[in-house]
């Protein structure tokens, strides 16, 4: 069996498979399933100041290769997060690495919740902070498709923290790798990618819109090839890790992340289909490793166009 740890900065995770936020609930609702330590690391529903009970249902539609989703962020809050069995708490006990992914409406949101989660960080890995959001104060254009505004929630929350931080970035930009390396700069310790990207389905028979929100996040394995590209050229951009995901659904999705430069992947909309995805992906990694006689998945992180 190859050697499956890899180091991301500060952290080593056991294994290269994470979940992608959203995905997975916040741990506790596949524990029926597998233990979650398990995972290299699970990534939790994003946790806000406030509780937010999210957009109109339906929220959430299957389309060609895919999937819609407009959840609107829904989550507990962070005291909520902190306190309740079923958040933080059985995070803890479950030993799984922990990845919080971080929100907010303007920038001060953002460093609220970064010091809360500094000062009780006992099996906090790291924060994920998701640049996707609207800035209200900015007429809602998103923090993550401009490189001066991202750069100021990463700078911010680096001052709030002393977690590392990966900042998760957005597929609707010209030029991924600038956003990279305005993370980079900015003091982010990873950058993880992509998140969704902005589509919109139609009910033929009753003229309405598959979901509430009229448009959502399209996600699953059609956009696979757009995110290995845009992983290849961050990877290739900056010297800090950098997180793939976007359409994974086995071992083999997994290793063309790895080979084009990301150090570790996150599964997601497989997981709806198939609570066990990770596991699974997980396995089919160390079966491919064997496979070619690699001793190690390092062997393998950026070993395409070297």
């Amino acid at each position: 069996m190859a050697d499956l740890r890899v180091d991301l900065g500060r952290i080593q995770l056991k294994n290269p498979v994470m979940t992608a936020s959203g995905t997975f609930g916040y741990g506790a609702e596949y524990e029926e399933f597998f233990p979650v330590s398990e995972l290299g690391a699970v990534v939790v529903k994003g946790v806000a100041p406030w509780q937010s009970h999210g957009n109109p249902t339906p929220r959430v539609a299957e389309v060609t290769s895919g999937m819609l989703n407009a959840i609107g962020l829904q989550g507990p809050g962070i005291e909520k997060f902190l306190h309740d069995e079923h958040y933080m708490p059985f995070l803890r006990k479950s030993e799984a690495t922990t990845i919080v992914n971080i929100w907010g409406k303007k920038i001060e949101d953002y460093c609220e919740v970064a010091r809360r989660l500094d000062e009780d960080s006992e099996g906090i890995a790291a924060l994920e902070i998701n640049v996707s959001c609207p800035n209200v104060k900015e007429g809602g254009i998103a923090f993550g498709t401009d490189t001066k505004m991202m750069g100021k929630v990463v700078s911010a929350v680096r001052k709030a923290t002393g977690l590392p931080l990966i900042t998760k970035l957005s597929p609707n930009v010209t030029k991924i790798a600038d956003f990279a390396k305005a993370a980079e700069d900015a003091g982010s310790d990873m950058v993880s990618l992509i998140n969704t990207i902005p589509a919109m389905a139609i009910d033929i028979e009753t003229f309405r819109p598959k979901i509430a929100n009229v448009t959502g996040g399209f996600s699953g394995p059609a956009i696979k090839p757009i995110a290995v590209r845009m992983v290849y050229e961050a990877a290739h951009a900056v010297r800090i890790p950098v997180i793939g995901m976007g359409g994974i659904t086995t071992g083999e999705d997994a290793v063309e992340f790895l080979l084009a430069g990301a150090k570790a992947v996150a599964v997601g909309t497989a997981i709806f289909a198939d609570p066990m995805a990770p596991v699974k992906v997980i396995r089919g990694i160390n079966d491919y490793l064997d496979r070619k006689g690699f001793k190690s998945v390092n062997d393998i992180i950026g070993l395409f166009g070297r």
